[in-house]
């Protein structure tokens, strides 16, 4: 008997990995609803979803929306603009989808999705405007919480259709084989074992090289090892990170910046805690059960798991080092007690103010 179930796209639509982490649980309960237990997934090339997501058994294909480049990459997006808009809808099109459901308020994916002529189009619609284009309520509110509110609404519209019944603490299954070599040379390494998450994705959330190599000899004085992690951008940084460490504790410190995603998500599932910018990588961090402190300054906090903790002061400059010790010593025991209790299905007690 064929399965009657629809055949689904979803879409994402931020440019992040950390936002594509939070996204992924429900991805994952709408693929449950759909033919074949899959979905196909719309994402941006900046998120890695093919390297994130590509291997689950419930993708059934990552489809990329070059809408919005980062502005780093100096191009426009082949999907950019009205023309481009019509393009992607004439690609989508022609894969024959019954339904697609948008993680999105925005009237720009309403409009995307009635271009495409899918049969079922389900979105926030919480401006009026993009109701125009979607006809499968209900329909959710903006989130108007003090946090940052991507995995708020994505959970308020997971549960408006019954893809859940509570918000789901994002968790990341990695491949059996992702990372061995990485492994190997984890073990051994000294422990405890500290990341810091250097990476970002824009200069005004980046905390800095002095305060970096501070907290690396703090933490290493205590013991253990430190792993300073980025991508191939923040080479530089790792490197002038470590040598500031004195010279007796540097063997410890390890700048690595040429890891796969996929290798990097390894790292931080075998690390003991993980202290960064407000970058994917803390996100991964903490989807992989590890300890997790994201350093803000004055932005709104990251609240979507236990794990998180938010570290946020009148502005990132004048976040001390001493301030992010404290916070981890606080935290330490209550933490680790998250990391070791399931956490893969593990709902929420109730939904913030949506």
């Amino acid at each position: 008997m064929s399965d009657p179930r629809p055949k689904t796209v979803v879409l994402h639509q931020f440019t992040g990995i950390g936002d594509l982490v939070w996204h992924i649980p429900y991805f994952k309960a709408v693929a449950e609803q759909s033919r074949g237990g899959k979905v196909s997934v719309i994402a941006q090339p900046s998120t890695l979803a093919r390297q994130l997501i590509g291997h689950e058994p419930w993708v059934e294909e990552i489809i990329d929306h070059d809408h919005r480049p980062r502005r780093s990459e100096k191009r426009k997006g082949r999907h950019a603009g009205l023309l481009g808009m019509w393009r992607f809808a004439q690609e989508l099109k022609q894969r024959d989808f019954d339904r697609i459901v948008l993680f999105s308020g925005r009237v720009s994916r309403g409009l995307l999705a009635w271009m495409t002529g899918i049969p079922v189009r389900i979105g926030y619609g919480y401006r009026r405007l993009q109701r125009i284009f979607l006809n499968q309520p209900p329909y959710i509110d903006r989130y108007k919480g003090e946090e940052v509110p991507v995995y708020f609404e994505a959970s308020a519209l997971a549960a408006a259709h019954r893809f859940v019944s509570a918000p789901i603490v994002p968790r990341l299954d990695l491949p059996p084989n992702a990372g061995r070599n990485v492994l190997e040379i984890l073990a051994k390494i000294e422990r405890p074992l500290h990341v810091l998450a250097i990476g970002t994705s824009e200069p005004h959330k980046q905390w800095g090289q002095a305060k970096f190599s501070a907290l690396t000899t703090c933490l290493l004085e205590k013991g253990g090892s430190v792993l300073v992690l980025g991508g191939p951008a923040e080479t530089e940084l790792a490197r002038e990170i470590c040598e500031a460490t004195p010279e007796y504790l540097r063997e410890r410190c390890h700048p690595v910046t040429h890891l796969t995603v996929l290798e990097s998500a390894q790292v931080l599932n075998s690390a003991d805690a993980c202290v960064g910018n407000d970058t994917g990588m803390v996100n991964v961090a903490a989807a992989c059960s590890c300890p997790t402190y994201v350093i803000l300054g004055d932005r709104p906090p990251l609240a979507h798991d236990p794990l998180v903790r938010s570290i946020q002061g009148a502005s990132l400059a004048s976040i001390t080092v001493e301030q992010v010790l404290a916070v981890m010593q606080e935290t330490a025991q209550e933490s680790i007690g998250f990391r070791f209790r399931p956490q893969a299905n593990s709902p929420r007690k109730a939904f913030p103010d949506v």
